[in-house]
């Protein structure tokens, strides 16, 4: 069973995004209201992946997103961007940091699973 965290300021979109994983792919999800909670969370918990929202006040999504790259214990996980931002250069800018993949909101909560699942080349899951 693959165990996701979503790290995103919003309370609304994280129980979203928790429940449409848990519901439709039947992972174990981790949440975290900001990069800071969202580093400590990825170091104790290990995620398999980290869905992550760009704009959040204080540090934004690619800033941990580097923080995390010079992290030995969290450097590994693969991180997905959620961005409300679709025009072309914001989408070259998050792609040249390294990123797993960009998603984008709103998005489809019936179908986040199977987008994450794509990005990272998880074979489907059948749930439980």
């Amino acid at each position: 069973m693959k165990r996701v965290l979503i790290i995103d300021d919003e309370e609304d979109i994280r129980e979203v995004a928790a429940l449409a994983l848990e519901a439709t792919a039947g992972w174990t999800i981790f949440t975290a209201g900001s990069g800071a909670e969202g580093i400590a969370t990825a170091t104790r918990e290990q995620p398999d992946a980290i869905l992550m929202d760009v704009m959040m006040p204080g540090v934004d999504g690619p800033t941990t997103f580097r923080t995390m790259q010079q992290n030995p214990l969290v450097a590994h996980i693969p991180v997905l961007l959620l961005t409300a931002k679709v025009q072309g250069v914001d989408q070259r800018r998050f792609a040249s940091l390294g990123v797993a993949a960009v998603l984008f909101k709103p998005f489809d909560p019936m179908t986040l699973a199977s987008q994450i699942s794509e990005a990272l080349g998880w074979k489907e899951e059948p749930s439980a």
